[in-house]
Order: structure tokens, then sequence, then C-alpha cells
């Protein structure tokens, strides 16, 4: 089940330039940004883990991101 609302998802469509957004176009953009996101959380903690630390820190995320 998905975290995140579906609202956001559709105002970032539509300020990306749509006139309209389906219900099912925000669905999609959402669950795409949650695997996305997850995938990019999961690396980061293993970059954590890997320093022997449990605090997951910002320069985690930024080495998750490249």
């Amino acid at each position: 089940m998905a975290e995140l609302p579906i609202a956001p998802f559709e105002r970032l469509l539509k300020k990306a330039g749509a006139g309209r957004v389906s219900e099912e176009a925000a669905e999609r953009l959402r669950d795409t940004i949650e695997e996305q996101t997850l995938d990019l959380a999961r690396k980061a903690v293993s970059y954590a883990i890997h320093a022997k630390r449990k605090t997951v820190r910002k320069e985690d995320v930024a080495l998750a991101g490249r």
C-alpha cells in the first residue's frame, strides 16, 4: 500500500505543464517515486551500516543518489 497521498503528485504534474491529470497518472507517478525513494533509502542505510553506524547521515543519502 502506498505511503504518500496522491494530491501532491497531481500538483507536480500540473506544475510541469499538464492541464488535466488522471488519477491513474498521479498514482503511477507516486508509485514510481516511492519505489525509487525506497531503493535510495536502502542504499543509504547500507552505506551507514558499512561505516559501522546506526544513524543514516545526509552524506549517506548523497552518496546513494550518485
